[in-house]
C-alpha cells in the first residue's frame, strides 16, 4: 500500500511549480515508461497495478491497487504503470546540425508532437522560450511517446540565445518566402512560433531570413497547426 504523502507528492508533480521544487516528473503508460528506463533518465520509483506486463521491470516497481493509481494518475482511465523520474540536466546545445526554436508554444500537444518531430528528422536540440508549456507536463509527454529521451528540450531566453547565434536563423511567417524558392543550408537555426500570434518582434527582428508554406489554392485556412508546420519545414530541412 502506498503511503498517504507519496500520493500526495505525485499529484503535486502534475504542476510545474512542484515539478521545480521537486525535481522531479510524473509518466504514465508502460510504453513510455520503458522508454525511460532504457534511457540515461534516473528513476525515482514505479507504480503498476500489473505484476504480469512488468516482469522486466526493475525491482524499483511497487504493486499498488488501481484505486492508487486513479489517485495518482492524471488521466481520466488511468493506465495500468505509472514512473516518477528525475529531471535530468540540460546538455549544452550543438551547433553542428539544425536546431529547433519555440517562441512561446502554448499547446502540450503541440509541444509533444514536434519533440517526436524532432526524434524522427534527428533533430537533437531544441530549444524553447522561458514561457513555451514545460515539457514535463503529462500532457506533453503523453504525446512524446517516448521521445523525449532523444531529444535535449532546453529552456531560455531567446532574443539572448540568438544575439550571439553563428548559425544563420530561419524565422517562419505567413508573408516569408516560399519555402520552395529557398535553399536550406546544411546547419541553421528555425524558429516556429505561437499558434495564434505567430513569432514575437523581439525574435522577429533577430530572423536572418523569412520563410513561408505557401499554399496552393485560393486562401480558405487561416494558417497550418505549428507541429504540421514544423513537420513539413524539418522534412525540407532534410530532404
Amino acid at each position: 500500500m502506498v503511503v498517504k504523502s507519496q500520493i500526495k507528492l505525485i499529484k503535486s508533480l502534475h504542476q510545474k511549480k512542484y515539478r521545480i521544487k521537486n525535481g522531479m516528473f510524473v509518466v504514465e503508460g508502460i510504453k513510455t515508461v520503458k522508454e525511460l528506463l532504457a534511457s540515461d533518465f534516473k528513476v525515482f520509483k514505479i507504480y503498476a497495478n500489473d505484476e504480469d506486463s512488468l516482469l522486466s521491470l526493475p525491482d524499483y516497481t511497487e504493486f499498488v491497487s488501481q484505486n492508487e493509481l486513479r489517485q495518482m494518475s492524471n488521466l481520466k482511465n488511468a493506465s495500468g504503470v505509472l514512473g516518477v523520474f528525475y529531471i535530468p540536466a540540460e546538455k549544452p546545445i550543438d551547433f553542428n546540425d539544425w536546431v529547433l526554436l519555440l517562441d512561446s508554444i502554448q499547446d502540450p500537444g503541440n509541444l509533444g508532437t514536434i519533440i517526436r518531430l524532432c526524434d524522427w528528422f534527428g533533430i537533437r536540440h531544441l530549444v524553447c522560450s522561458s514561457n513555451t508549456v514545460d515539457c514535463f507536463n503529462p500532457k506533453v509527454l503523453q504525446a512524446t511517446m517516448g521521445s523525449i529521451t532523444r531529444v535535449n528540450v532546453s529552456y531560455t531566453d531567446l532574443s539572448e540565445f540568438l544575439k550571439d547565434a553563428k548559425l544563420p536563423v530561419y524565422g517562419t511567417f505567413m508573408n516569408g518566402t516560399p519555402l520552395r524558392q529557398v535553399d536550406m543550408p546544411e546547419k541553421g537555426i528555425l524558429v516556429m512560433g505561437n499558434e495564434a500570434n505567430g513569432i514575437s518582434r523581439v525574435i522577429e527582428n533577430r530572423c536572418d531570413k523569412r520563410i513561408a508554406i505557401p499554399q496552393f489554392v485560393a486562401k480558405t485556412a487561416e494558417s497550418l497547426n505549428v507541429a504540421t508546420a514544423t513537420a513539413i519545414l524539418l522534412h525540407e530541412i532534410r530532404r
